[in-house]
């Protein structure tokens, strides 16, 4: 079920949260969702979901508009919102059965959702706790198990691995990847790693503007713009390398790599490749060159490039 936003504005007073958004998220997509704090992720995201009513704008999910379909948006939607809303006292499974009562399912089909949200979350252990004995990382697979518990074909995770311990980020990271062949997903995370190995796509937002929309390697060669290589050349003088990369027409600059005499790195003039005369290069002055790898900008500097 696609996802159509369509010129998304939410002002708050004189505030202008989101301005202006508009974007789109196929089906079977899973879309990282980036910015700064501040940038209207959190105010995005509650629109989507039919938490809060924009300013202006249209929002469209599958042939559902949220204003208008408000009821038959939601029951299409699941929402796992940044602070997890969990009734603390319960035990997990009559939480989830009573979410499951909230969505409107129909009672005998309920202890089969359960029983699929308990093993797809991995909370077999943990079913008959109460939410207050379980640790961070259990309480975010409830959440998630609760998300999903009317099978949404839309999923909405606002920092689903916040305060998760590095195994458990793993984890959730691949029960998402799991879940999302077969529904719509918005994931916002500030951590990045966490992003580029789980999304498909990403898209960073800076006071309440789209600033990028790609890939991560869209992004990291549009952000870096000029090509860069490390190289390592054996049996060669470090300075006749640098003499001779630096009389390459296409080469920009070459540093040396501290610490590593054989090794350096070279960008190239905008637009242009110099890997195959630093080769040619080489072979002419019989050196050995034991590595050329590129050198792609992180996704960590694309972010506060475009955001700071």
């Amino acid at each position: 079920m696609d996802i159509v936003i369509k010129n998304l504005t939410k002002l708050y007073g004189a505030q202008r949260a989101v301005d202006n958004l508009s974007f789109e998220v196929k089906t079977g997509e899973i879309l990282g969702f980036l910015g700064p704090n501040g940038a209207g992720k959190t105010t995005t995201m509650k629109t989507i979901a039919g938490y809060i009513k924009p300013t202006e704008g249209t929002i469209r999910v599958g042939r559902y508009n949220v204003e208008t379909d408000a009821d038959k948006v939601k029951q299409v939607i699941g929402y796992l919102p940044e602070h997890n809303p969990l009734y603390s006292d319960m035990y997990v499974v009559d939480y989830l059965r009573y979410m499951a009562q909230l969505q409107l399912l129909r009672a005998d089909k309920i202890n089969d959702r359960i029983y699929e949200m308990v093993n797809v979350c991995g909370l077999e252990g943990e079913k008959h706790k109460r939410i207050s004995e379980l640790s961070k990382g259990y309480r975010q697979r409830v959440g998630l198990a609760q998300a999903l518990i009317h099978d949404p074909q839309v999923l909405i995770l606002d920092e689903p691995t916040t305060g998760l311990d590095p195994n458990q980020i793993i984890e959730i990271r691949q029960l998402i990847r799991k879940i999302g062949h077969e529904k719509t997903i918005i994931l916002s995370s500030h951590i990045l790693a966490e992003v580029e190995a789980t999304c498909d796509r990403i898209l960073i937002i800076n006071k309440g503007r789209i600033v990028a929309d790609g890939t991560s390697d869209q992004l990291r060669k549009a952000s870096s713009g000029c090509e860069c290589v490390k190289i390592t050349v054996e049996n060669a003088d470090r300075n006749d390398v640098v003499c001779v990369m630096q009389n390459i027409d296409t080469v920009e600059l070459i540093d040396t790599v501290k610490d590593y005499p054989d090794s350096f790195e070279i960008q190239s003039k905008e637009g242009e490749s110099s890997r195959r005369a630093i080769f040619n290069a080489c072979v002419e002055n019989g050196w050995v060159l034991t590595e050329m790898t590129p050198i792609e900008t992180k996704l960590e500097d694309v972010f506060r490039e475009l955001t700071k």
